[in-house]
């Protein structure tokens, strides 16, 4: 597993602007406009950093059915300006799109949100001799995130890692400096946890960090974490698995000590109850096996693609792609570091892709 996910990252490469196909971005109205169920077209899209791993392997396996799928990782809140602005053919987000989102979109027509796995967000540390598994709670976390707790021989992290030799390293924090929906998810977790945070800071896709160095995308925090000992940072599992890190075991809403892994964050989706519109969060999920920082990630797309100037061609292409993220996309999930959507929000979800439609007939 190691060894693909280096090769992936290889074929990627450092830039957070990623693509499957050719490396053209924008609406494709005339692309996919002789394009029928079953045949070839190319649709793009842009939007989260969280999922470009995952989103890169499926649109290499689509590719060999004749679909090109250009997939730009340049941020959730990218993602959602540009299907908001009509530029792409879907758009992406690891936070589901706020009403005030929402209502900018209607000029187009109503968003369907279709998620398509869960991922883990991990606390990353560069702290050599120092193992994985540091047991960090939220007000910990936050506190380090405010800019308090400064050294890595704190009281606060020693006293819930007894035994463990801590150095007195100083703490360099990491975060990103783009609109990204990975920090909101981070965000939610701490002011869940700490009202300081909350009230000072607060959630969003960006905010005003108390202190330390910005990165872009989920590879440029990654990047800042690798290069910095002493650095810690959000980052998703794939990118920390990809980058060797030691991660932090994460106290959840049960007040157990859990590891991210893909157990763990199955577990979190497990115990998520998704509303009609698939607008959720697996942060704090219940359980005790549950990761506290998980969450599904979400592909953006106008309910009616026709009405909202999409060809008939590029819309059934992407329909065609949300099959196969719901379908097969979900057996290659794993091999990535993601897990698969549980089966009653697979369902769900599939419904949403069922009732798209173009100019009001079904798509399908």
């Amino acid at each position: 597993m190691a060894v693909k996910l280096r090769t992936l990252f290889l074929a990627l490469g450092a830039s957070s602007a990623l693509a499957v196909g050719v490396a053209a971005c924008g609406s494709s109205n005339d692309n996919g406009s002789t394009a029928g169920g079953s045949g070839g077209g190319t649709i793009n899209g842009a939007g989260a950093t969280f999922p470009a791993p995952v989103y890169a392997e499926w649109g290499n396996r689509v590719k060999s059915q004749g679909l090109t799928v250009n997939y730009q990782a340049v941020g959730s809140g990218q993602g959602v300006a540009e299907l908001t602005a009509n530029t792409v053919d879907f758009g992406a987000s690891d936070a589901s799109m706020t009403d005030q989102e929402l209502a900018a979109t209607k000029k187009n027509g109503d968003v369907v949100h279709v998620p398509t796995v869960l991922g883990a967000v991990t606390v990353s540390y560069n702290l050599p001799g120092t193992p994985s598994g540091l047991k960090l709670d939220g007000a910990t976390v936050a506190g380090i995130f405010l800019g308090k707790i400064t050294k890595w021989n704190d009281a606060a992290i020693a006293g819930l890692n007894p035994g463990v030799s801590l150095p007195s390293t100083d703490i360099t924090v990491v975060h990103r400096s783009d609109e990204s929906g990975t920090t909101k998810l981070f965000t939610t977790f701490l002011a869940d946890y700490s009202p300081e945070w909350k009230s000072k800071v607060g959630v969003d896709k960006t905010v005003k960090w108390p202190t330390g160095t910005g990165a872009k995308g989920n590879d440029g925090v990654a990047g800042g974490v690798k290069q910095t000992e002493g650095a810690v940072g959000y980052v998703e599992e794939a990118f920390a698995l990809q980058n060797h890190f030691t991660t932090a075991d994460v106290k959840n809403a049960a007040g157990k000590f859990v590891a991210p892994t893909l157990d763990s964050t199955s577990a979190a989706g497990d115990g998520v109850k998704a509303p009609a519109d698939l607008r959720f969060s697996a942060i704090n999920a219940p359980g005790a096996a549950s990761y506290p920082i998980a969450s599904a990630t979400f592909l953006l797309v106008y309910q009616d693609m026709c009405k909202a100037g999409k060809s008939k061609g590029t819309a059934t292409n992407v329909v065609r792609w949300l099959n196969y993220a719901l379908g097969d996309g979900q057996t290659v999930a794993p091999d990535l570091q993601y897990a698969p959507l549980p089966d009653k929000i697979r369902q769900q979800a599939q419904a949403k892709v069922d009732g798209l439609q173009c100019n009001g007939a079904p798509l399908k």
